[in-house]
């Protein structure tokens, strides 16, 4: 049998974490705290007070809907990559709805239309294609196309949108005729989205290539969309930079402007709690947890990245190396299932809870039943310091997507 919660680094947690919440959560699970949403969340309201920007919720990066009450007070809508998306935002956020994908099918249109307030559209081809059903309906959706500035900011090709070869928004020569052919009727607003965990400086830079090659299309459109990717809620994050370059726009060009970001808004607002199983002997101990990389957090393989571990240090060669040195592996069966080494000032017993750090943002979206591994519980610590389980899962979240 496991002992209990042994872990000594929880007791260490800053505020508001809660040292007695925690150890009493369950295990593995992600904990998000709604004091620290807050926190967040005044930052943002303070960009749209200053400048009248509308920022938007990127589902695709935080998507815990339990939550949605709190974010709806500052937030004016959410963005969808997909039909599933845009009915949880209509459902449960129930401000603006914004979609893009970059393709769309017959059904998924089928099924957008009576939910979105904005509908985005990768090419003009699909424009032209679903045009004839937009003249049709009776509710008044924006449509907007979105731009390849082909300017790359991007350090990690897979997540970079304008990557060589990247088939993400319509480059200049193709919406130039794409203009020559079709024209701009119809068209309320452009979108483009070059970032990825970025600062205002990578946004300012693109923004200069956006105005350079575009802005002669902006008389007549309504609004531009800047896209996701800004990390405006870290510490170093230059907000009056962010704030001069939606004033720029707005003023000079009288669009409104949008934002969309998704990991700013749950940023450092949430740990992911996992249990030391067992300690195997192999180059060096290798600690298995009760998690997985590609089924619980699987950003660890596709990046790659090594996530931060409350009170952990290095691995050999770092700055920070304390005495006892272990590889964190999961428990599924892929060979590759490993997280990466960590130091610790005590040696890992089963039992034992680690905490890794900013994990509400993408880790809890991209979550998976491989190797029919049970799904985190997701969970909630409220301002008062009490824990509340939100939702756990079991044998028939695995067996309902299969058939």
């Amino acid at each position: 049998m496991l002992k209990k919660d042994s872990s000594l680094l929880v007791d260490n947690f800053p505020s508001p974490w809660n040292a007695q919440s925690l150890k009493e959560a369950p295990s593995p699970s992600f904990i998000v705290s709604e004091t620290l949403l807050k926190r967040n969340l005044e930052m943002l309201k303070n960009i749209q007070d200053r400048t009248g920007a509308k920022i938007l919720l990127a589902l695709k990066g935080f998507a815990m809907w339990s939550v949605f009450p709190l974010l709806q007070n500052v937030l004016h809508g959410v963005c969808a990559s997909s039909p599933n998306e845009a009915i949880l935002g209509r459902e449960e956020f129930g401000k603006e709805v914004h979609a893009f994908a970059a393709a769309y099918s017959d059904s998924d249109v089928q099924t957008l239309l009576p939910i979105v307030d904005h509908l985005l559209f990768n090419s003009f081809n699909q424009w032209q294609k679903f045009k004839p059903l937009l003249e049709q309906q009776k509710k008044d959706i924006e449509i907007g196309l979105r731009i390849n500035p082909e300017h790359s900011e991007g350090a990690v090709a897979i997540y970079n949108p304008c990557s060589v070869g990247s088939r993400l928004g319509i480059r200049l020569k193709d919406f130039e005729k794409g203009v020559k052919d079709f024209g701009l009727s119809g068209i309320s607003g452009l979108h483009f989205h070059t970032l990825c965990e970025q600062n205002s400086d990578a946004l300012a830079r693109t923004l200069d290539i956006v105005e350079q090659n575009f802005s002669k299309y902006f008389k007549g459109l309504k609004w531009l969309n800047f896209g996701g990717g800004h990390h405006i809620t870290r510490e170093d994050y230059d907000v009056d930079l962010l704030c001069r370059c939606i004033e720029r726009i707005q003023n000079k060009y009288k669009l409104q402007v949008y934002l969309e970001p998704g990991e700013a808004v749950a940023l450092n607002t949430g740990v992911f709690k996992t249990t030391v199983l067992d300690v195997v002997q192999a180059d060096l101990p290798i600690a298995i947890l009760d998690s997985s990389a590609p089924t619980h957090m699987p950003d660890v393989l596709e990046m790659p990245y090594r996530p931060n571990i409350f009170g952990a240090g290095d691995a050999d060669g770092g700055t920070n190396v304390k005495k006892y040195l272990y590889r964190l592996a999961g428990k599924s069966c892929l060979a590759g299932d490993v997280i990466g080494e960590y130091s610790f000032d005590e040696p890992l017993t089963p039992g034992m809870s680690l905490y890794f750090l900013d994990m509400a943002h993408y880790s809890m979206v991209k979550t998976t039943t491989f190797n029919g591994l049970g799904l985190p519980d997701i969970t909630l610590l409220k301002e008062d310091a009490s824990l509340k389980i939100i939702r756990t899962f079991g044998y028939e979240d695995f067996k309902m997507r299969l058939s």
